[in-house]
């Protein structure tokens, strides 16, 4: 059953900017020395006024190319995409950075636009990063990034509601998961532990996978985190000590994407297609130049990617939330791990909290445009009920 009526959408580029000063320049575009300009698309129903805006910022993705947001302008919704500094690029992504981007859009979307109501929609990986901001909107506790560098997040206003949709709780999280143990190596790649290795035919360990090796690979997935870690803490204490003009470097990590679950169904059991992940065939995907933490900075590593740094948890942040919370949780989704809605909504402190689970619906709603449409009704009814949004 298709949404009631279909809203002919304006598409509205808009340019926001706020205020930093930091002494190293981290990304390519026009910047002054004391300003970052950041690039937005608000969607807008023509014939549909409204005081609410649902406001979608991932921390480097352009949520503009996936049909969800367009979906749900076409329903009546008035929506913004936002970008963070980092779009299209996470080499050397702050996550406590974006949150002051974040806050840029916020703000103009209630000081400039007159929204009376924001509610923060956080979408895959945007979901620990609203998760981090509304905690942070409420309860300031960041002043630093975990390499120690300080931080002014600004004056952030809170959302007024928030959806977590079809999100994981961290991309540290992510990587803990995904990231291949059997590399012995960083410098050769080519130098592995067979048994560690998910896609060697020589590996006798097959799925469904034993819990002792189950346990074994995780082990090993998040020592392999760890040394990485403190080759990174190691290497910034030791240009910190040279005291030169050189603070930062990039480094490149093999192979991050051999979790169990894309090749066996009955650890942590959905309705995913197995032997497939996100990025398509696993085995090619853990070895593409586009695979998940590819190209890091030390500080960027520390932000995002590092499980025992990184202060973007979603499930952490969770307990600052106290807005109308919706988590909705695709049944078939292939990068999600199929716990981390119902832990993101336990840890919730909000007493309005509602969690749906769409079922068949895969990551993208890619060629499911009559799943799309129920979960945008959905959506939109849950808002209404609210009287966070106009009937």
């Amino acid at each position: 059953m298709p949404v009631e009526r279909q809203y002919e959408v304006a598409t509205d580029f808009v340019n926001v900017s706020h205020s930093e000063v930091s002494g190293l320049r981290e990304v390519y575009g026009f910047s002054a020395p004391d300003r970052i300009v950041l690039d937005g698309v608000r969607l807008v129903p023509q014939g549909r006024p409204s005081n609410t805006l649902l406001m979608f910022m991932h921390p480097t993705g352009t949520i503009r190319r996936i049909p969800l947001p367009h979906v749900m302008a076409a329903a009546g919704m008035h929506i913004l995409c936002a970008e963070s500094r980092y779009a299209r690029n996470d080499t050397a992504l702050i996550m406590e950075k974006v949150l002051s981007d974040y806050g840029a859009f916020v703000r103009h979307a209630k000081e400039v636009w007159g929204y009376t109501t924001v509610v923060l929609v956080g979408w895959s990986g945007g979901g620990s990063l609203t998760a981090l901001y509304q905690s942070q909107a409420v309860n300031r506790t960041i002043t630093s990034t975990p390499a120690g560098d300080p931080v002014d997040l600004g004056d952030l206003i809170p959302g007024d509601a928030f959806i977590y949709h079809a999100a994981h709780l961290g991309r540290a999280e992510m990587l803990r998961d995904f990231i291949d143990p059997s590399v012995l190596d960083e410098a050769n790649p080519d130098i592995r532990d067979v048994e560690l290795d998910l896609y060697n035919p020589r590996n006798p360990n097959r799925p469904p996978y034993s819990p002792d090796y189950l346990e074994y690979f995780r082990s090993q997935q998040a020592a392999r985190i760890r040394r990485r870690t403190t080759y990174v803490k190691e290497m910034l204490e030791e240009l910190r000590r040279r005291g030169g003009s050189e603070t930062e470097r990039v480094i490149l990590t093999h192979r991050t994407l051999a979790d169990p679950r894309f090749l066996d169904a009955t650890i942590d059991p959905n309705d995913r297609e197995i032997g497939m992940s996100f990025m398509g065939v696993p085995e090619l995907a853990n070895i593409s130049p586009a695979g998940l933490a590819r190209t890091s900075t030390l500080r960027g590593w520390l932000s995002q990617w590092s499980a025992e740094d990184s202060h973007a948890r979603a499930d952490i942040a969770a307990r600052n939330i106290h807005v109308p919370l919706l988590a909705i949780e695709n049944s078939a989704d292939d990068a999600v791990p199929q716990p981390h809605t119902q832990q993101l909504l336990d840890a919730c402190a909000s007493t309005d909290k509602t969690m749906h689970v769409i079922k068949g619906a895969n990551h993208y709603y890619a060629g499911q445009d009559d799943i799309l449409q129920d979960v945008v009704r959905l959506i939109r009814e849950w808002l209404q009920d609210r009287n966070l949004l106009e009937p």
